[in-house]
């Protein structure tokens, strides 16, 4: 990976639990700048929950997290504010405003931060982001006349609408037709190389995230189970890793939750 000089975000020891349940358990991971990079892991995994430790949302047990040389969870209100400014997300189910227009779901984030910007070049800079998701037809649509495709691409426009040096990704994928999909993997792909931007890219899909990413880290357990080019992770025979990247049914990854077993649940007595 590259020098610790070229990596926009940098994570180390990170510890992160919900009430007894400790999630992440000493994760280390950087993104490098510039590259499109792939979080990828079993549902519960914790994959979100990183997303929302990079941005500030969430505060860790212990451990760094730094973004463009910034410790996150040291930084005041008025710094971490300017901080998420450089940053855009894209929401696991979209997010978008149901009560806006496509055009103003787009000029939100930009109403916000940037208060002084002239309405009319506000707009041309709505359109803009809408055009280079082939949306820009959609402007004065309400996001419940939208597809489920088109609601994503317009949800993309959102999160890349400020140029941010930092776009997340949380599940782009789901619930999509191929077609969408292939859609969207582009766009992330092309938008991230026209901007210059980095982009984190988390998901559960494995095919459709190792087509348009530089680099990939599979979390399992709380800490990072492999890392490296999609040709190194899919040819890795770290347990895990290989279960989950070729979808094999036997391996480490359990099916079931963990509990009592269900014959005490359900207060079954053994026979004798």
């Amino acid at each position: 990976m590259a020098a610790a000089s070229d990596n926009l975000v940098e994570i180390s020891g990170l510890e992160f639990s919900y009430g007894p349940r400790k999630l992440l358990k000493g994760l280390n991971l950087k993104i490098p700048r510039g590259k499109v990079v792939a979080i990828l892991g079993a549902s519960g995994s914790g994959k979100s929950t990183l997303l929302r430790l990079i941005g500030g949302q969430a505060t860790p047990d212990r451990g760094v997290v730094k973004v463009d040389g910034q410790n996150v969870h040291e930084l005041g209100t008025r710094a971490l504010y300017a901080l998420r400014r450089k940053m855009g997300m894209m929401f696991q189910a979209g997010g978008l405003f149901t009560d806006m227009s496509v055009y103003e779901n787009i000029a939100f984030p930009m109403r916000e931060h940037h208060s002084d910007l002239p309405e009319s070049v506000l707009r041309r800079i709505v359109l803009m982001k809408l055009q280079a998701v082939g949306l820009r037809g959609t402007h004065a649509l309400a996001p419940n006349e939208l597809s489920g495709g088109m609601a994503r691409r317009v949800a993309l426009a959102r999160a890349i609408s400020a140029d941010p040096m930092l776009t997340m990704y949380d599940e782009p994928f789901g619930g999509l037709d191929p077609i969408s999909i292939n859609v969207i993997a582009s766009l992330i792909r092309q938008l991230n190389d026209a901007l210059g931007a980095t982009s984190i890219v988390v998901s559960y899909d494995v095919s459709e995230a190792l087509k348009l990413v530089d680099y990939v880290y599979v979390i399992a357990d709380g800490v990072v189970a492999g890392e490296g080019t999609p040709d190194e992770v899919l040819s890795s025979k770290d347990p895990y890793v290989f279960q989950f990247m070729h979808a094999k049914p036997d391996g480490p990854i359990a099916f079931h939750y963990p509990g009592k077993p269900i014959g005490e649940e359900l207060g079954l007595r053994k026979r004798a």
